[in-house]
């Protein structure tokens, strides 16, 4: 009997997951409320080993080539090449989310547009919108409502933040009266959070490395996405103003000026997530719904490529609960190598990052390949 399997969640790795399953000759239905290629606010850089889960699935998305990564401070630079044959690729997520969406219909994937807010369970199966399963995936993301309804959530309740209206993400920045700021610190990012913005602007790019910019509190991103377009991102705690920390890197601004924005300001986080654990029963997380530590090292996507791999074949073989410890040692040395980066990036040693990547490049080029595979 075919396993039949609702996934909720219509993005990346929901579709990946969707596609795997599919091509595992299992019988996956995916759940999204959103119709179309959907945009989100992320660093758009695919690491060579997110390339490579792509082309497992028999995804090839259009995009700008990256072959490395480059960390620099207003003193210093260090970069590192990735070796002979591997590449990444810098790709908008709406050329991302449709090349997957292409994929799934090719293989036939069924799709329901449903906003799922709750599903019950029991030993034999899930009931999701009226249908039976034998399993239930939740990849919705960091803001998971699978994730709270299973009881997987660990610790309090984080404030969402994210959309597509600059409006919204320009006045999180803005400067507010007293009260009103001390209030949405307390809301929204005096327990030391991280979010995000991005924005692309039309400009040929200059180069083929990922660029990353350490200022005092937050960190700069551009990514080459395809030959007339960049992606900048900023990444720290609110309140954030891309335009404010572009300013800041005057090489940056000069290449800018003049560029025309080619895309929304869109925003993201909180960042951080944690779960009790990945699995409760039938039901599985994937992606950021299972957990996320920070976007500050850009190999979320690979992660969740990983993941859904693993996730797949407990489905598979009908091993669900195996998934747990799967998931654990396909993720351990990312979980690992960005947690101790985001240590020191939100202590009194930010600063030492980028002089100790100079003065020790092999090390930071190990630690760029080991993120990269």
């Amino acid at each position: 009997m075919t396993v039949r399997v609702a996934i909720v969640g219509g993005g990346p790795v929901g579709l990946a997951t969707a596609i795997g399953a599919r091509l595992a000759g299992l019988s996956p239905v995916i759940f999204e409320a959103r119709s179309g290629p959907i945009d989100k606010a992320c660093g758009e850089g695919l690491m060579p080993g997110a390339m490579a889960a792509l082309r497992r699935l028999g995804v090839d998305p259009a995009g700008s080539p990256i072959r490395g990564i480059r960390y620099q401070d207003a003193r210093r630079a260090v970069e590192h090449r990735y070796g002979p044959g591997r590449e990444g690729r810098g790709v908008r997520r709406l050329v991302l989310h449709a090349a997957l969406l292409e994929r799934a219909s090719e293989l036939g994937v069924a799709r329901r547009t449903v906003r799922v807010d709750g599903f019950s369970a029991d030993a034999s199966g899930v009931v999701v919108d009226g249908e039976r399963f034998d399993a239930l995936v939740g990849a919705d993301g960091l803001h998971s409502r699978v994730r709270a309804v299973a009881g997987l959530d660990r610790g309090p309740a984080r404030a969402a933040w994210r959309g597509s209206s600059a409006g919204r993400a320009e006045a999180a920045a803005r400067p507010a009266p007293a009260a009103a700021a001390a209030a949405r610190e307390r809301a929204l990012g005096a327990d030391g959070r991280r979010f995000g913005l991005r924005q692309h602007f039309a400009v040929a790019p200059w180069s083929d490395l990922v660029e990353v910019t350490y200022l005092d509190e937050v960190e700069l991103y551009v990514t080459p996405v395809d030959e007339g377009t960049v992606g900048v991102a900023v990444l720290g705690r609110r309140p954030l103003d891309l335009g404010a920390a572009i300013a800041r890197v005057p090489s940056l601004a000069e290449r800018l000026s003049g560029a025309a924005p080619a895309s929304e300001l869109r925003a993201a986080g909180a960042l951080r997530q944690r779960t009790r654990a990945r699995t409760a029963g039938r039901v599985a997380l994937v992606g950021d719904a299972s957990g996320y530590v920070d976007a500050l090292t850009g190999e979320g996507l690979r992660v969740g490529l990983a993941q859904s791999e693993q996730l797949v074949a407990a489905l598979a073989a009908g091993t669900l609960p195996a998934y747990e410890r799967a998931w654990s040692r396909s993720t351990r040395d990312f979980r690992m190598l960005t947690a101790g980066l985001l240590a020191a990036a939100t202590s009194p040693a930010r600063g030492l990052i980028v002089p100790a990547a100079a003065a020790m490049p092999r090390v930071f080029g190990a630690v760029v390949d080991r993120l990269a595979r």
